[in-house]
């Protein structure tokens, strides 16, 4: 069974830096596109950075410059380096992935989701 893993979430204080990491684990074939989603109290869950197999990122507008996204392959781990944070950047981080699993005993591709880290920023 394919599993999304996050770490790394915890309190922080504005400006400080925090790296969140996700590990895909399981019968695994491939993995395409690999995102990190978060989602603050009361408003829909937003796409904060995605890294594709090739190495094309894109950043939600909020976070250029901050944060930094970065996967390696071999050991099938999404990375999200978060510096100069903001209160605004506090919110449930959700690692995602596209990967090619074995299920039911034939290779699938599914979309998978961590169960989410809490990243708080306060002083």
């Amino acid at each position: 069974q394919v599993q999304l893993l996050e770490s790394g979430g915890g309190l922080v204080q504005p400006g400080g830096s925090l790296r969140l990491s996700c590990a895909a684990s399981g019968r695994i074939f491939a993995i395409n596109d690999m995102g990190w989603y978060r989602q603050a109290p009361g408003k829909q869950r937003e796409l904060v950075a995605l890294i594709t197999s090739g190495g094309e990122i894109t950043y939600v507008d909020s976070v250029k410059g901050r944060f930094t996204i970065s996967r390696d392959n071999a050991s099938k781990m999404v990375y999200l380096q978060m510096n100069s944070v903001q209160r605004e950047d506090t919110a449930v981080y959700y690692c995602n992935a596209d990967i090619v699993g074995l299920v039911a005993g034939v290779p699938r591709l599914n979309d998978y989701w961590g169960q989410g880290t809490q990243v708080t920023v306060s002083s």
